[in-house]
């Protein structure tokens, strides 16, 4: 089996507030039913496994850009949104964080019932993955969270993700069945982080001496392998800065968005008439959708759809949000009954974007894109996570002599 790649993450220990991961579900949720309907459901479970777009796709769902809270967020929206339309999607998504992670083998043989496959082996598969990671591979991170998406056809993806409490990280593994060969003999096309120190990887195919012998380490280091990986390892600052980010893809994002002839052109093929704001959401969201893999080297961009809940690089502009996800739902509900216009206007805008960034060359202007931002956050609704900090009381006693 090939692991499709690995993240290395900050720790985050927030919360996702209601009033986002309501939008997460519906945002994460649209976007997989348009990589689904446009491209299949092999396609999407390659990009699940992807760490870049993975990370990318949480950035655009207003996750903070660069925190190990990201995969928990994601995979928790999708698992909400997606499960219940089984039906219509053909996909479902199993385990989680913590005690939901130990139920993977249940809700497998669950799933297993509904389509005729072996749960036994789709049990057995989901143990085995999370053991490499945890075990065969000694790298230092512990797992705590284990998901593992399926197909009614039996293709599936796992990501799941272990935390060293001694470097302050979380890593995030990414699977993908179509990779499978053997679970002992290089399973991993991706193991990525920063380096610390000798690993060991039992499950290399160089180690199949230490494995009939029962050695305690590889004869050769498995940095050496990791270089074939897709590899993610983001920073420790919080805030995004102009290094994070792609300037000339943002630039085209902007001049869509901005440019009054692009802006004109943008909205007819949506077959909407939208603000300047709400294209440049789309113009990531549809860049998520369809975009090549090479397109997600700097997640960071992808935050300047809705910014980022703890306000990085901007609140999450909730006007914007819904309006995005009102033209998501349109498109797709037009979809399902057989009118793609609107469904083809996302594939469009993308190949738009990408035509002015070669042709135009644009380069963002980062510092007045995010004081832009921050300017009109208020009027579109823009809120964090610290707004909803209830501010502690003054008392009756305290508040009566302030008046003296």
């Amino acid at each position: 089996m090939k692991r499709s790649g690995t993240a290395d993450l900050p720790l985050d220990g927030g919360r996702v507030p209601p009033w986002l991961a309501s939008r997460m579900t519906e945002m994460g949720t649209a976007i997989a039913e348009q990589v689904i309907l446009s491209y299949g459901r092999s396609e999407f479970l390659a990009r699940l496994s992807d760490p870049f777009w993975f990370q990318a796709c949480g950035a655009v769902m207003g996750m903070d850009w660069h925190s190990s809270g990201i995969t928990t967020s994601v995979l928790g929206a999708l698992k909400r949104g997606i499960n219940p339309r089984f039906s219509e999607l053909g996909l479902i998504v199993c385990g989680g964080r913590g005690r939901h992670s130990v139920r993977t083998p249940d809700e497998l043989r669950a799933f297993s019932q509904k389509t005729g496959l072996d749960g036994d082996a789709l049990a057995r598969t989901s143990r085995l993955t999370a053991r490499i990671d945890n075990n065969a591979v000694a790298d230092g991170f512990q797992l705590y969270l284990h998901s593992f998406v399926i197909t009614q056809s039996g293709e599936w993806a796992v990501v799941q993700q272990g935390m060293n409490p001694d470097s302050h990280l979380a890593r995030r593994y990414h699977w993908h069945s179509t990779s499978v060969r053997d679970f002992v003999s290089a399973p991993h096309t991706a193991i990525v982080g920063q380096p610390q120190g000798e690993i060991l990887n039992l499950v290399d195919a160089r180690a199949q001496k230490a494995q009939s012998a029962l050695l305690t380490i590889a004869t050769e280091p498995v940095a050496n392998s990791l270089n074939e990986a897709r590899k993610l390892v983001m920073p420790m600052h919080h805030d995004v800065r102009a290094k994070d980010v792609d300037l000339k893809r943002l630039g085209a994002v902007l001049a869509v968005a901005h440019e009054q002839e692009l802006r004109d052109f943008a909205s007819l093929l949506l077959v909407e008439g939208l603000g300047p704001r709400t294209l440049q959401s789309l113009a990531l969201i549809a860049e998520v959708v369809h975009g090549a893999p090479a397109r997600f080297s700097d997640p960071a961009r992808f935050s300047f759809a809705h910014g980022g809940k703890d306000g990085h690089p901007f609140p999450v502009p909730l006007k914007t949000y819904d309006e995005s996800l009102g033209v998501l739902r349109r498109s797709l509900e037009a979809a399902r009954l057989g009118h793609t216009e609107k469904l083809e206007g996302f594939r469009r805008l993308d190949r738009l974007t990408g035509k002015v960034e070669e042709e135009r060359q644009p380069l963002a202007d980062f510092d007045a894109a995010i004081m832009h931002e921050r300017a009109i956050s208020s009027s579109l609704g823009g809120r964090t996570v610290f707004d909803d900090k209830t501010p502690k009381k003054r008392s009756f006693q305290k508040s009566q002599l302030g008046l003296f």
